[in-house]
């Protein structure tokens, strides 16, 4: 009754069971004692010397009679899928033998990672400590015994024989209504953990400068930062460059005033780097190398011990990111990173402190809009911001809201991206779509926004 609901079946199988042997078993009964090792209900109705055998009947009998009318339990889909969403994995450990474990799961559309079978109560705990289970979820009294005894964290369901109170007498940390609840309980708990590993984290790097450039990750880290360490151990770095868009930095300004952190504006000269400017694949690694070049003396004179970046878990597996180690090969510390924190829960926790930039899009520098081998320019990188600036007012002044704009610039021509469900509207206005001047011509990308649209054409 945690993820599977095989009530029907079992009682189907017990009836079947009693046919075949003339032993009247109350399935109605049985079936409201589910949880204990079958062995322990057949012990109920058979001799001792029988019950080997009536196992091994039942569990035949149920291949047939239950395991195609499994059903999965309301949520039990969703729940999966938010463990793995958080990076876990999904272990079932369970009183049934585990092939009939498996094929019951497979019945309900279920994979787990890993199924442990003929288990309960405290004999659960060992595989939980054996396949390092964090966080425990069941509907019996038994799985909160099992939970405690493996030293997981215990979750207990009202959906199955007990109610909150016994599940909580017999261990549980936290009892939820119905398994629909889990998503969310799981998404704030791993999250509260991460903040807690971020402070822990602040904490040992003492005082920080905060390469800010305005964006959700960096105005996260730098108002956590501030809360930790507090404001005068952080100061805010925003590198002014032709590459950063006018608007980011006024709302950059904005936003380190509100926290009450010194905003400090050192000039970075990426242009100076003929890696920057013949602006192949690792331009990124140029860009970065200039920026914690930059930062790491500006923090030494302010008397802070760390440059610190707004790189966040899922930078770290977005494949192709030169910056990245430029960064890292400069001493540059990744807090986000270390605790373990995505680009989503990133956005969930400047909700709960109620940042503004939150639900920021993403704003990549102006240089991410010129496709490779494009040397980059001032000239290029003004028109670019130029472009966009005014297809997003001319947008706006349509009644055309828009979250994502790209103007990118292929040399020969300008790409438009805009969110999947503008694209038709736009390419159906050239009105709008003229705003964009100072390009040999303009397309509409059909395809819409994409985060890194650059590196397809690397292949």
């Amino acid at each position: 009754m945690t993820l599977l609901d095989a009530r029907r079946g079992i009682a189907a199988t017990y009836v079947e069971l009693s046919a075949r042997t003339g032993v009247s078993v109350d399935a109605e009964l049985a079936v409201g004692r589910l949880g204990p090792p079958l062995e322990d209900e057949l012990a109920n109705w058979f001799p001792p010397g029988e019950i080997e055998a009536m196992a091994a009947l039942y569990r035949e009998l149920y291949a047939v009679h239950a395991i195609p009318v499994s059903e999965r339990m309301p949520g039990a889909t969703e729940a999966v899928e938010a463990v793995r969403r958080e990076g876990g994995r999904v272990v079932v450990v369970t009183a049934k033998n585990e092939p009939q474990a498996r094929a019951s799961l497979a019945a309900i559309g279920i994979e787990p990672d890993v199924v442990i079978g003929n288990r309960y109560a405290s004999t659960k705990g060992d595989a939980i400590r054996e396949h390092g289970v964090d966080i425990f979820v069941g509907d019996h009294e038994g799985d909160m015994i099992g939970a405690r005894a493996g030293g997981a964290l215990a979750i207990g369901l009202t959906t199955g024989p007990h109610d909150a109170g016994s599940l909580a007498a017999a261990g549980a940390d936290v009892v939820l209504g119905a398994l629909a609840e889990f998503p969310d309980w799981l998404a704030g708990a791993v999250l509260d953990r991460r903040l807690a590993a971020l402070s822990a984290r602040l904490t040992d790097l003492g005082s920080v400068l905060v390469a800010f450039s305005g964006g959700a990750d960096s105005a996260f880290l730098l108002a956590w930062a501030a809360r930790v360490l507090g404001p005068d151990a952080v100061v805010a770095a925003t590198a002014v460059s032709p590459s950063l868009p006018a608007a980011e930095l006024d709302g950059a300004r904005a936003l380190a005033e509100a926290l009450g952190v010194r905003h400090v504006l050192p000039a970075t000269d990426e242009q100076s780097r003929p890696g920057y400017r013949a602006n192949g694949a690792d331009r990124c690694y140029f860009c970065k190398a200039e920026l914690t070049e930059t930062l790491a003396p500006f923090a030494a004179e302010l008397g802070l011990a760390h440059v610190v970046t707004g790189t966040n878990a899922d930078d770290a597996v977005a494949g192709f990111r030169p910056g990245i180690r430029a960064a890292a090969e400069r001493g540059a510390a990744t807090p986000l990173l270390d605790a373990g924190l995505t680009k989503r829960q990133v956005r969930a926790a400047s909700r709960r402190i109620g940042l503004v930039t939150a639900d920021k899009p993403a704003a990549a520098c102006l240089a991410s809009r010129i496709a490779y081998g494009i040397e980059v320019t001032p000239r290029r990188l003004a028109r670019v911001e130029r472009a966009e600036g005014a297809l997003r007012l001319a947008l706006a002044e349509a009644g055309l809201d828009c979250r994502d704009l790209r103007v990118r610039d292929l040399g020969d021509r300008a790409r438009i991206e805009v969110d999947a469900g503008l694209v038709a509207a736009l390419a159906g206005r050239p009105d709008l779509v003229g705003v964009v001047e100072g390009f040999p011509a303009v397309e509409v990308d059909p395809r819409g926004f994409r985060s890194g649209a650059m590196n397809e054409l690397l292949s």
